[in-house]
């Protein structure tokens, strides 16, 4: 069978994220896969669906916009418009082994509300 693109890869992966279908997600998960964002430094498997998993629960539309990859790297960018009506637009920089992904970062972009940009307040 024929190994698939990495592109195909990620988009299952976020499939199965806003579906909660952990099962799947894990599935394309490597055994030492780390996950980084301005909240979490390269916290593994376990960190990662306590943390960050119960927010797919949030989302009430996701798209991807653009995937760009590499050999074994991918940047991802995509917009989620959340049940409360907020938009925000990401980008993931992925890394894999393989088939599965290793390594996941992610850069928070802006905010909107109906489509209009919400500044964000400074710590």
């Amino acid at each position: 069978m024929a190994s698939q693109s990495k592109s195909d890869i990620i988009r299952a992966s976020y499939h199965a994220f806003v579906a909660g279908d952990r099962k799947t997600f894990e599935a394309a998960l490597a055994e030492d896969f780390t996950f980084t964002s301005p909240y979490d430094d390269a916290i593994g498997k376990a960190a990662y669906f306590e943390r960050c998993w119960p927010n797919h629960k949030l989302f009430a539309s996701f798209d991807i916009e653009r995937i760009f990859a590499q050999g074994d790297e991918a940047f991802v960018l995509y917009r989620i418009v959340t049940k409360d009506g907020k938009e925000f637009r990401n980008t993931e920089f992925f890394v894999f082994d393989g088939d599965r992904i290793a390594s996941v970062s992610v850069y928070f972009g802006a905010s909107y509300r109906g489509g209009v940009f919400v500044p964000q307040q400074s710590s």
